[in-house]
Protein backbone atom coordinates (compact mmCIF):
# COMPACT_ATOMS: atom_id res chain seq x y z
CA UNK A 1 0.00 0.00 0.00
CA UNK A 2 1.18 3.90 -0.86
CA UNK A 3 1.92 6.20 1.31
CA UNK A 4 -0.22 9.06 0.54
CA UNK A 5 0.11 12.63 1.56
CA UNK A 6 -2.36 15.17 0.56
CA UNK A 7 -1.35 19.09 0.94
CA UNK A 8 -4.52 20.26 2.95
CA UNK A 9 -3.42 24.22 2.75
CA UNK A 10 0.18 25.69 1.36
CA UNK A 11 0.08 29.17 2.96
CA UNK A 12 2.10 30.84 5.68
CA UNK A 13 -0.13 31.98 8.82
CA UNK A 14 -3.15 34.75 7.54
CA UNK A 15 -3.48 32.56 4.45
CA UNK A 16 -3.78 33.79 0.92
CA UNK A 17 -5.56 36.15 0.40
CA UNK A 18 -4.88 37.62 4.05
CA UNK A 19 -7.85 39.05 5.49
CA UNK A 20 -6.59 42.43 6.23
CA UNK A 21 -3.72 42.66 3.39
CA UNK A 22 -3.58 44.57 -0.41
CA UNK A 23 -0.32 43.94 -0.54
CA UNK A 24 0.43 42.92 -4.51
CA UNK A 25 -0.26 39.59 -4.19
CA UNK A 26 -3.32 39.65 -1.65
CA UNK A 27 -4.98 42.47 -4.09
CA UNK A 28 -4.24 40.96 -7.61
CA UNK A 29 -5.61 37.23 -6.59
CA UNK A 30 -8.72 39.05 -5.00
CA UNK A 31 -9.31 41.03 -8.68
CA UNK A 32 -8.22 38.29 -10.50
CA UNK A 33 -5.54 40.46 -11.97
CA UNK A 34 -3.21 37.79 -11.34
CA UNK A 35 -2.14 34.32 -12.26
CA UNK A 36 -2.34 33.00 -8.65
CA UNK A 37 -4.72 30.60 -6.61
CA UNK A 38 -5.93 31.24 -2.95
CA UNK A 39 -4.63 29.21 -0.60
CA UNK A 40 -5.41 28.16 3.23
CA UNK A 41 -3.18 27.53 5.84
CA UNK A 42 -0.34 25.29 6.16
CA UNK A 43 -1.04 21.79 7.09
CA UNK A 44 -0.72 18.41 5.38
CA UNK A 45 -2.99 14.85 6.09
CA UNK A 46 -0.79 11.04 5.63
CA UNK A 47 -2.47 7.86 5.28
CA UNK A 48 -1.36 4.35 4.40
CA UNK A 49 -4.53 2.72 3.80
CA UNK A 50 -6.72 5.86 2.12
CA UNK A 51 -8.99 5.98 5.01
CA UNK A 52 -7.09 6.42 7.80
CA UNK A 53 -5.43 9.83 8.32
CA UNK A 54 -3.15 11.48 10.34
CA UNK A 55 -3.38 15.11 10.40
CA UNK A 56 -0.40 17.14 10.46
CA UNK A 57 -1.17 20.74 11.66
CA UNK A 58 -4.33 21.65 12.50
CA UNK A 59 -4.89 24.76 10.76
CA UNK A 60 -7.50 27.94 11.62
CA UNK A 61 -8.57 26.71 8.02
CA UNK A 62 -9.36 22.96 8.94
CA UNK A 63 -13.19 23.05 8.56
CA UNK A 64 -12.84 24.19 4.79
CA UNK A 65 -10.19 22.10 4.29
CA UNK A 66 -12.24 18.86 5.80
CA UNK A 67 -14.90 20.20 3.20
CA UNK A 68 -12.41 20.27 0.15
CA UNK A 69 -11.02 16.76 0.61
CA UNK A 70 -13.74 14.43 0.88
CA UNK A 71 -11.38 11.89 2.32
CA UNK A 72 -11.58 13.52 5.33
CA UNK A 73 -15.27 12.36 5.88
CA UNK A 74 -16.01 9.18 4.87
CA UNK A 75 -19.12 8.84 6.77
CA UNK A 76 -18.75 5.16 7.34
CA UNK A 77 -21.39 5.92 10.61
CA UNK A 78 -24.00 8.80 11.53
CA UNK A 79 -20.76 10.71 13.18
CA UNK A 80 -17.65 9.33 11.46
CA UNK A 81 -14.12 11.45 10.13
CA UNK A 82 -11.26 9.80 8.66
CA UNK A 83 -8.71 11.82 10.97
CA UNK A 84 -7.32 9.25 13.12
CA UNK A 85 -4.91 11.40 15.28
CA UNK A 86 -3.12 14.51 14.95
CA UNK A 87 0.43 15.67 15.30
CA UNK A 88 1.61 19.17 15.85
CA UNK A 89 4.94 20.33 14.96
CA UNK A 90 4.30 23.35 17.41
CA UNK A 91 2.36 24.85 19.13
CA UNK A 92 1.76 28.32 16.88
CA UNK A 93 -1.68 29.74 16.61
CA UNK A 94 -1.24 28.86 12.95
CA UNK A 95 -0.79 25.24 13.48
CA UNK A 96 -3.33 23.97 16.22
CA UNK A 97 -6.05 26.32 16.46
CA UNK A 98 -7.60 24.38 14.46
CA UNK A 99 -8.08 21.68 17.43
CA UNK A 100 -10.31 23.79 18.65
CA UNK A 101 -12.86 22.71 15.48
CA UNK A 102 -12.68 18.95 16.27
CA UNK A 103 -14.24 19.01 19.49
CA UNK A 104 -17.38 17.45 18.78
CA UNK A 105 -15.59 14.25 18.51
CA UNK A 106 -17.24 11.46 20.21
CA UNK A 107 -13.82 9.72 21.58
CA UNK A 108 -11.05 11.68 23.05
CA UNK A 109 -8.05 13.17 20.44
CA UNK A 110 -5.31 11.39 20.08
CA UNK A 111 -2.69 14.08 20.15
CA UNK A 112 1.02 14.04 19.45
CA UNK A 113 3.53 16.33 20.80
CA UNK A 114 6.68 16.60 22.44
CA UNK A 115 7.04 17.78 25.67
CA UNK A 116 7.52 21.35 25.11
CA UNK A 117 4.52 21.54 22.89
CA UNK A 118 2.03 20.06 25.56
CA UNK A 119 3.69 22.40 27.72
CA UNK A 120 2.39 25.51 25.66
CA UNK A 121 -0.91 23.74 24.90
CA UNK A 122 -1.44 23.04 28.38
CA UNK A 123 -0.61 26.85 30.13
CA UNK A 124 0.37 29.62 27.33
CA UNK A 125 -2.58 28.24 24.95
CA UNK A 126 -4.51 25.81 26.78
CA UNK A 127 -6.32 24.10 24.23
CA UNK A 128 -6.02 21.03 26.27
CA UNK A 129 -7.96 22.34 29.30
CA UNK A 130 -10.57 23.64 26.72
CA UNK A 131 -10.83 20.53 25.08
CA UNK A 132 -11.25 18.55 28.46
CA UNK A 133 -15.25 20.08 28.47
CA UNK A 134 -15.49 18.64 25.00
CA UNK A 135 -13.95 15.07 23.20
CA UNK A 136 -10.98 15.68 25.73
CA UNK A 137 -7.58 14.92 24.30
CA UNK A 138 -5.23 11.36 24.75
CA UNK A 139 -1.65 13.00 24.52
CA UNK A 140 1.13 10.33 22.83
CA UNK A 141 3.74 11.84 23.60
CA UNK A 142 6.99 12.76 20.91
CA UNK A 143 10.22 11.79 23.04
CA UNK A 144 13.13 13.30 20.65
CA UNK A 145 15.18 10.22 21.69
CA UNK A 146 16.29 9.55 18.43
CA UNK A 147 13.90 6.29 17.73
CA UNK A 148 10.86 6.28 15.46
CA UNK A 149 7.50 6.27 16.51
CA UNK A 150 4.55 4.91 14.64
CA UNK A 151 0.60 5.62 14.77
CA UNK A 152 -1.54 2.42 15.24
CA UNK A 153 -4.13 3.53 12.56
CA UNK A 154 -1.35 3.97 10.36
CA UNK A 155 0.62 0.60 11.19
CA UNK A 156 2.66 0.89 7.79
CA UNK A 157 4.07 4.00 8.21
CA UNK A 158 7.29 4.91 10.79
CA UNK A 159 7.96 8.85 11.62
CA UNK A 160 10.94 10.42 12.68
CA UNK A 161 10.87 13.86 14.71
CA UNK A 162 14.07 16.05 14.44
CA UNK A 163 14.07 19.15 16.78
CA UNK A 164 14.60 22.40 14.86
CA UNK A 165 16.28 25.74 15.95
CA UNK A 166 13.38 28.23 16.35
CA UNK A 167 11.76 29.77 19.24
CA UNK A 168 8.51 29.15 21.15
CA UNK A 169 5.67 31.44 20.66
CA UNK A 170 4.68 34.74 22.03
CA UNK A 171 2.62 33.25 24.68
CA UNK A 172 4.93 30.41 25.73
CA UNK A 173 6.19 30.42 29.19
CA UNK A 174 9.63 29.79 27.59
CA UNK A 175 9.27 31.87 24.98
CA UNK A 176 13.10 33.40 26.19
CA UNK A 177 14.39 30.18 26.86
CA UNK A 178 14.03 28.14 23.38
CA UNK A 179 13.92 24.28 24.53
CA UNK A 180 14.16 21.33 22.16
CA UNK A 181 11.27 20.13 20.79
CA UNK A 182 9.39 23.74 20.20
CA UNK A 183 9.44 23.11 16.71
CA UNK A 184 10.47 19.60 14.63
CA UNK A 185 10.89 18.04 11.33
CA UNK A 186 8.94 15.27 10.41
CA UNK A 187 9.97 11.99 8.38
CA UNK A 188 7.42 9.76 6.93
CA UNK A 189 8.95 6.05 5.72
CA UNK A 190 6.83 3.03 4.00
CA UNK A 191 7.85 0.40 5.73
CA UNK A 192 7.04 -1.80 2.73
CA UNK A 193 9.35 0.35 0.28
CA UNK A 194 11.82 2.71 1.92
CA UNK A 195 10.22 5.88 -0.10
CA UNK A 196 10.24 9.23 2.18
CA UNK A 197 9.33 12.34 2.53
CA UNK A 198 10.60 15.04 4.86
CA UNK A 199 8.16 17.57 6.18
CA UNK A 200 9.47 21.33 7.85
CA UNK A 201 6.99 24.10 6.72
CA UNK A 202 9.50 26.06 9.06
CA UNK A 203 12.96 26.08 8.63
CA UNK A 204 15.64 28.60 9.96
CA UNK A 205 18.63 26.75 10.31
CA UNK A 206 20.21 24.01 8.36
CA UNK A 207 21.62 22.14 11.01
CA UNK A 208 23.94 19.09 9.92
CA UNK A 209 21.07 16.57 11.41
CA UNK A 210 18.39 18.77 8.98
CA UNK A 211 20.28 17.97 6.10
CA UNK A 212 20.78 14.68 6.34
CA UNK A 213 17.24 14.19 6.46
CA UNK A 214 16.68 16.04 3.80
CA UNK A 215 19.16 14.35 1.65
CA UNK A 216 17.89 10.81 2.25
CA UNK A 217 14.21 11.96 1.48
CA UNK A 218 12.73 11.12 -1.72
CA UNK A 219 10.12 13.53 -1.08
CA UNK A 220 11.02 17.06 0.37
CA UNK A 221 7.78 19.81 1.58
CA UNK A 222 10.11 22.46 3.04
CA UNK A 223 10.04 26.18 4.43
CA UNK A 224 8.95 28.42 1.05
CA UNK A 225 7.74 31.11 3.56
CA UNK A 226 9.31 34.03 1.88
CA UNK A 227 11.85 34.85 -1.41
CA UNK A 228 14.32 38.00 0.30
CA UNK A 229 14.64 37.88 3.57
CA UNK A 230 13.85 41.90 4.13
CA UNK A 231 10.58 40.78 1.90
CA UNK A 232 8.31 41.49 4.25
CA UNK A 233 10.16 44.65 5.46
CA UNK A 234 10.16 46.37 1.87
CA UNK A 235 6.46 46.18 1.78
CA UNK A 236 6.17 47.97 4.84
CA UNK A 237 4.27 45.46 6.66
CA UNK A 238 6.63 44.15 9.60
CA UNK A 239 10.31 45.24 10.99
CA UNK A 240 11.17 41.74 10.78
CA UNK A 241 13.57 39.49 8.68
CA UNK A 242 12.41 36.41 7.42
CA UNK A 243 15.31 34.68 9.47
CA UNK A 244 13.59 36.49 12.15
CA UNK A 245 10.52 34.78 11.98
CA UNK A 246 12.19 31.21 11.67
CA UNK A 247 12.39 31.10 8.37
CA UNK A 248 14.98 30.64 5.73
CA UNK A 249 14.61 32.75 2.55
CA UNK A 250 14.50 31.20 -0.97
CA UNK A 251 17.03 33.13 -3.24
CA UNK A 252 20.76 34.82 -1.94
CA UNK A 253 23.81 32.68 -0.82
CA UNK A 254 22.96 30.11 1.59
CA UNK A 255 18.92 29.95 0.79
CA UNK A 256 16.43 27.26 0.16
CA UNK A 257 17.14 27.41 -3.62
CA UNK A 258 20.78 26.58 -2.78
CA UNK A 259 20.48 24.06 -0.28
CA UNK A 260 17.78 22.20 -2.81
CA UNK A 261 20.13 22.51 -5.39
CA UNK A 262 22.74 20.60 -3.10
CA UNK A 263 20.31 17.32 -2.80
CA UNK A 264 21.54 15.76 -6.04
CA UNK A 265 19.31 12.01 -5.30
CA UNK A 266 17.65 10.69 -8.32
CA UNK A 267 14.36 11.42 -8.37
CA UNK A 268 14.04 13.36 -5.46
CA UNK A 269 11.19 15.79 -5.29
CA UNK A 270 11.62 19.19 -3.95
CA UNK A 271 8.33 21.33 -2.88
CA UNK A 272 7.47 24.68 -1.34
CA UNK A 273 5.05 24.44 0.97
CA UNK A 274 4.36 27.62 3.56
CA UNK A 275 4.36 29.99 1.28
CA UNK A 276 3.59 34.22 2.64
CA UNK A 277 1.11 36.16 1.15
CA UNK A 278 3.71 38.60 -0.19
CA UNK A 279 5.93 35.86 -1.72
CA UNK A 280 6.24 36.70 -5.44
CA UNK A 281 6.30 32.74 -5.91
CA UNK A 282 2.77 32.80 -5.65
CA UNK A 283 2.17 34.33 -9.21
CA UNK A 284 2.33 31.23 -11.70
CA UNK A 285 3.54 33.25 -14.89
CA UNK A 286 6.37 35.66 -12.53
CA UNK A 287 10.18 35.22 -13.16
CA UNK A 288 10.33 33.95 -9.26
CA UNK A 289 8.23 31.28 -10.65
CA UNK A 290 10.85 30.40 -13.53
CA UNK A 291 13.65 30.41 -11.76
CA UNK A 292 11.94 27.79 -9.07
CA UNK A 293 11.15 25.38 -12.40
CA UNK A 294 15.20 25.78 -13.55
CA UNK A 295 15.99 24.42 -10.11
CA UNK A 296 13.32 21.66 -10.96
CA UNK A 297 11.51 22.76 -7.73
CA UNK A 298 7.47 22.63 -7.22
CA UNK A 299 5.30 25.18 -5.22
CA UNK A 300 2.73 23.13 -2.86
CA UNK A 301 -1.05 24.57 -4.06
CA UNK A 302 -3.92 22.87 -2.09
CA UNK A 303 -5.23 19.69 -2.87
CA UNK A 304 -1.43 18.55 -4.16
CA UNK A 305 -0.99 15.21 -3.44
CA UNK A 306 1.72 12.77 -4.07
CA UNK A 307 2.28 8.88 -3.31
CA UNK A 308 5.48 7.02 -1.59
Amino acid sequence: MALKIRVLGSSAGGGFPQWNCNCRNCDGVRRGTIAARARTQSSIAVTDNGEDWLLVNASPDILAQIAANAELQPARRVRDTGIAAVVTMDAQIDHVTGLLMLRERGTPLPLYTTDAVWQDLSTGFPITSILAHYCGVEHRRIALDGASFSVPELPRVTIDALPLSSKAPPYSPHRDAPEVGDNIGLMFTNTATGKRAFYAPGLGALEPHVLEAMRAADLLLVDGTVWTDDEMIRLGLTKKTGKDMGHLAQSGAGGMIEVLDSIDRAGVQKVLIHINNTNPILIEDGPERRILAEHGIEVAHDGMSFEL
